[in-house]
């Protein structure tokens, strides 16, 4: 698997660091249970863990704000946590330090329903905020389908299923309340849907992975539940089929809210663990939002430029239950590719390109996995360009892992080559630091120059997004 990157030793103080903690914090706020301290350095890829000398519990921003004192004090790393659902080890202390688990700051603090916006807690998941807000006729559509805390999604800057129609967490977070590396709390943005006021700071935040500040409070954009949903499945000869589908259809105007492209390996995957009979071809998962004429309307024509290549099966529904199951099993697609090989682990990829070249990386794409000789499901959230793998391998067999690395490295470069980027939802973490300076070239040297000037002793997660 990937190089592992060697942990760095800082020489902190450890026994004085946990009591300076302890000082500002209750007893049950701060952790070094050899067994909490691993949960919290690791997520859910396959990249390896890295525990952090102590886990802390924060009720608020000024006990986080507390917190980057005693760590500046004590040169100790600040990793932020939420509920561990990222693919790039983003939460691994590769310098040990200090873990800082958001959950317990999970209150949602206002909403308002007249202007479309709400302000969280970073600890608040996604699923959680929606029921919150369900009542008032309100929902937050940004659905990267684990149950991720929503400062967890800023900082990654997460999107999803739905982003084909309502963008990323980019378009969808208005402003920010960020603890500086020294301890300082700023507010970024606010509830206008506009500024020309200064630097955009909240952006500069959002995607910045833990390494600029810590996220503690996020304000949203919500939308109106729409009047209905309909959710249709259909099934393609081919892969090049689907995708040129997708493609027409969002060339031509039709305001799709999800379009989900599953390979035949991933649709069996799905079928075994969902309990589930799809035909076990290239399948598209749709969803339309709107009024009920206007999804019939747009479900009619994506079926009508389906048929032009060879779509067959297309079914559609406006029932809530069977929209659910469906969506269900495409949200557990990861650990139906898991099932297929039990006791395998999974080594998860993305990338986007332009719409225009998305036919053409994954056909590529299916010829080279099938070259390696990998089982390899493939996924995508197609209507803007982001397709995943998941390779399924025994972490043991060193050749086959060199054969994963391979196979990804090549997908990330081929996907540069078209326009692209080598993640479209992931993120960098330390899993692809690597692919950062080819995608982005001098540009890297500038965000070095930034996290120097907002984070000079380097303790803002360290090791993420490119190395020191």
């Amino acid at each position: 698997m990937t190089a592992a990157p060697l942990r760095k030793q800082r020489n902190l103080n450890v026994p004085d660091l946990v009591v300076a903690l302890q000082r500002v914090l209750q007893p049950d706020q701060v952790s070094t249970n050899a067994g909490i301290r691993e949960r919290h350095g690791h997520d859910e890829s396959y990249h390896e863990a890295h525990a952090p000398d102590v886990v802390v519990f924060p009720h608020t921003t000024e006990e986080v704000a507390a917190i980057a004192k005693i760590s500046a004090e004590y040169g100790a790393p600040m990793i932020p946590f939420g509920v561990g659902t990222g693919l790039e080890g983003h939460v691994a202390a590769l310098e040990g330090g200090i873990c800082i688990d958001m959950g317990r700051m999970n209150k949602v603090l206002e909403v308002n329903a007249d202007d479309l916006d709400v302000k969280v807690q970073a600890g608040v998941t996604r699923k959680a905020l929606n029921a919150y807000i369900k009542d008032q006729g309100l929902f937050f559509p940004i659905d990267p389908g684990a149950d991720a805390t929503i400062g967890g999604m800023t900082a990654t800057r997460a999107s999803g299923t739905n982003a084909v129609r309502y963008g990323t967490m980019r378009e969808n977070v208005l402003g920010l309340t960020v603890v500086m590396a020294d301890g300082r709390i700023i507010q970024t943005g606010g509830r206008s849907r506009k500024s020309a006021a200064g630097y955009d700071l909240t952006r500069l935040f959002v995607g910045s992975e833990g390494t600029l500040g810590i996220i503690t409070e996020i304000r949203l954009r919500l939308y109106g539940v729409p009047e209905a949903m309909a959710s249709a499945v259909a099934n393609f000869p081919d892969i090049g089929s689907a995708v040129n589908t997708v493609i027409r259809i969002i060339q031509s105007g039709i305001p799709v809210a999800r379009i989900e492209l599953i390979d035949e390996v991933q649709i069996d995957a799905i079928n075994k663990y969902s309990k589930l009979s799809f035909p076990v071809r290239p399948t598209l998962f749709f969803e339309f939002h709107g009024t009920e004429a206007g999804v019939a309307e747009q479900s009619e024509m994506a079926k009508e430029i389906g048929a032009d290549y060879g779509m067959s099966d297309f079914a559609w529904t406006l029932k809530a239950e069977e929209r659910s199951k469906m969506w269900q099993a495409r949200h557990d697609a990861f650990y139906a590719g898991l099932a297929l090989r039990p006791g395998a682990k999974g080594w998860p990829t993305d990338v986007c390109v332009p719409i225009s070249r998305l036919a053409d990386c994954i056909l590529e794409t299916k010829a080279d996995v099938a070259a390696s000789g990998l089982l390899t499901p493939l996924v995508g959230h197609v209507g803007d360009g982001n397709f995943h793998l998941c390779i399924i391998l025994d972490p043991e067999d060193k050749e086959e892992a060199a054969r994963a690395q391979a196979l990804t490295d090549r997908l990330a470069h081929r996907a540069i080559s078209m326009g692209g980027t080598c993640t479209g939802e992931h993120g960098i973490g330390f899993g692809k630091i690597a692919f950062l300076e080819a995608e982005h070239g001098s540009a890297v040297a500038v965000m070095r120059q930034l996290k120097t000037t907002l984070d000079p002793d380097n303790r803002m997660n360290p090791g993420k997004i490119f190395r020191a």
